[in-house]
């Protein structure tokens, strides 16, 4: 029922084939063999990450989170408390106003914090950009599967009319034959 390939026409095949990135490649060689394309990324990228990637990553959570900018808020006003009035009034402050000491350790804070945010950040951006390419090969073998389905469902559809065709060219041979008899008679 099918036709074979025309040598020139498996040419044509073969050189665009060429031409596809090696994502759609791997995705057209899946869907030849009927495999699956979808897996878990979130697996996949935790047997990559190294021991300061995941160290980094939960100083960036943390650093990012409400519990540290409520205790930092209250270390702050403790420290000003404790440095401005309280201290201030026996003589004895160890940081007194413009609390020189306190800016010393809140730009080294800054300027350890921000690498590592920038680190994490880093890293999550790879794992979107690992992410979307994922699902793009999803998305990429679901259409190839549909656009199969529609030639399948295409060709029981001309399967359908091609029976139905036939079954009517009986009928009218039958009708004809009835009325030849019916006319003879």
């Amino acid at each position: 029922m099918s036709e074979q390939p025309k040598p020139e026409d498996l040419q044509h095949i073969k050189r665009r084939l060429s031409q596809l990135g090696k994502s759609e490649q791997y995705v057209l060689e899946q869907a030849a063999r009927r495999l699956h394309v979808s897996r878990n990324i979130n697996r996949d990228l935790q047997t990559q990450v190294t021991l300061g990637q995941r160290v980094a990553d939960k100083i960036a959570a943390f650093g990012g989170s409400w519990p540290f900018v409520i205790g930092f808020f209250v270390l702050l006003v403790l420290w000003i408390a404790l440095n401005g009035f309280v201290l201030a009034q026996r003589g004895s402050a160890f940081d007194p106003y413009p609390f020189i000491l306190l800016n010393l350790f809140l730009s080294s804070l800054a300027a350890f914090q921000a690498p590592i945010i920038l680190m994490s950040q880093n890293r999550q951006a790879a794992r979107d950009r690992f992410t979307a390419e994922h699902d793009y090969q999803v998305n990429l073998k679901a259409e190839l599967e549909i656009l199969e389905l529609h030639e399948k469902i295409d060709q029981l559809r001309s399967e359908q009319w091609q029976a139905l065709i036939q079954f009517q060219e009986e009928q009218l041979a039958l009708l004809r034959q009835l009325a030849q008899q019916h006319s003879a008679s």
